[in-house]
């Protein structure tokens, strides 16, 4: 028996699950082929960088998200002493090297990260037996797959006697990618200015088309929508007012919209905002409709990885100011086995 017959007998509308093979765990990465790297390095014309990631430790606090503290950074111990400006000694008399060592406790989605395809999946019938399992993108399988400490007690879950994490779809197989290609930069702020506006497929090709912005199979998409200036005033400042009124987001409810993520390839949807998309969603009239509808049609059914609370504003004046929208982007997570999310330090070059 394949493994994707162990797995689902069914896949969800409009998803990619099998496309890759029954045991592909990098979804649209795939689409990020040698050929389309060298479409990435050819954008590097002038050597200039600019670094993509907010301080790990931004906004500072529990400003976004009540349950993600922000990184603590301590000393590792040698005995009972801090391994920080710690005097080394070759014998009891002679002080040589001074030695700095340390340990960080972070969130791994605290500030800018990736979501892995492990992140968020969904209550789907795979077997089409009637009955919906706790799914996620090609079908692996909640409590086997990726495994919670208590799989809310559902004894109908089999005993896996595995640590808690992600064992298939972690953050890891994305690393090993390397994650570089070609990235296009659309600049929504620029477009529409600031503000909680929720971002549609008419929006979006209205802000492409002023932009000459033109997306291809195997790109990754930044979406500009200013938050991050706001999210560094905050840093600064300590003062949350920067974030009152919201900032604009991809609306996952929008039909049309949907239709061009999944007819355009894109390999990855990123933005400086908190979500890529606007939450809470816009409402829903069906009986029954996932919270995060864009999380669900990306990580769940596309294989679409998410970039989350990126720094763009820089690059996406630069880009602007030069007549310019693609760049070169190298953006590997950590290497973490069993994480579903990561920091991440993405290097543009243009």
């Amino acid at each position: 028996m394949n493994t994707t017959s162990r797995r689902w007998t069914r896949r969800p509308e409009d998803s990619t699950w099998g496309d890759w093979g029954a045991d592909d765990q990098l979804g649209r990465l795939n689409l990020i082929t040698p050929a389309k790297v060298l479409e990435g390095l050819r954008e590097a014309r002038e050597g200039r960088t600019f670094c993509l990631s907010l301080p790990l430790d931004c906004p500072g606090n529990r400003v976004l998200n009540p349950r993600r503290a922000p990184p603590r950074v301590e000393p590792t111990m040698r005995g009972d002493k801090p391994n920080m400006t710690y005097p080394l000694s070759r014998d009891n008399a002679v002080l040589t090297d001074v030695i700095c060592d340390d340990v960080v406790t972070l969130a791994l989605q605290y500030s800018t990260q990736w979501d892995s395809l492990a992140h968020m999946g969904q209550w789907f019938d795979a077997d089409g037996d009637g009955k919906p399992e706790m799914c996620f993108y090609n079908g692996f399988r909640a409590g086997e797959d990726i495994v919670g400490p208590l799989d809310y007690r559902d004894e109908t879950l089999p005993e896996t006697g595995r640590a808690s994490g992600a064992w298939r779809l972690g953050i890891d197989n994305m690393a090993a990618t390397c994650v570089q290609g070609r990235a296009v930069m659309v600049d929504i702020k620029r477009q529409f200015g600031t503000g909680p506006l929720r971002i549609g497929y008419r929006e979006l090709m209205e802000a492409m088309k002023a932009q000459c912005v033109v997306v291809e199979a195997g790109d990754m998409l930044c979406l500009r929508m200013g938050m991050d200036e706001a999210l560094l005033d905050v840093y600064r400042t300590q003062n949350e007012q920067a974030l009152e009124g919201g900032f604009a987001g991809l609306d996952g409810r929008d039909e049309a919209l949907r239709r061009w993520i999944i007819e355009s390839n894109v390999a990855a949807l990123i933005s400086d905002n908190v979500a890529v998309e606007c939450l809470p969603a816009a409402p829903c009239n069906d009986a029954r409709y996932p919270s995060h509808p864009l999380h669900d049609l990306c990580l769940f059914r596309l294989g679409v990885h998410l970039g989350e609370l990126w720094h763009l504003s820089e690059l996406a004046d630069w880009l602007h100011a030069h007549g310019r929208n693609r760049f070169l982007l190298t953006a590997p997570p950590l290497r973490l086995p069993r994480a579903v999310g990561s920091p991440v330090t993405p290097v543009a070059t243009v």
